[in-house]
């Protein structure tokens, strides 16, 4: 193996932003904020969604919109089902 190629991994603390919970684990990942995780420090990685705030795994579901997808979504496709029901009444 090719020495000083490979990315340094090391535990890092990854912090859901949705619930606050945080998780320890090994990445790879480079960031420039730390915190103090069970009295040690380590980098912090800020994340959208993890198991403890996942619809999959907490069985609510929740939309969660950063960008208005979902309105998008359902105004694209309004059209489609306007003009089925117009075809339908004929």
């Amino acid at each position: 193996m090719k020495k000083d190629i490979h990315p340094d991994y090391r535990p890092v603390v990854f912090r859901d932003t949705n619930s606050g919970e945080e998780f320890l684990t090994r990445s790879t990942m480079q960031s420039k904020e730390t915190c103090t995780f069970e009295g040690s420090e380590y980098p912090l990685v800020k994340v959208d969604i993890s198991s403890t705030s996942h619809p999959f795994y907490t069985g609510k579901m929740k939309y969660v919109d950063s960008a208005g997808r979902v309105e998008k979504f359902q105004k694209k496709y309004a059209k489609f089902a306007k003009k089925k029901t117009a075809d339908a009444a004929e």
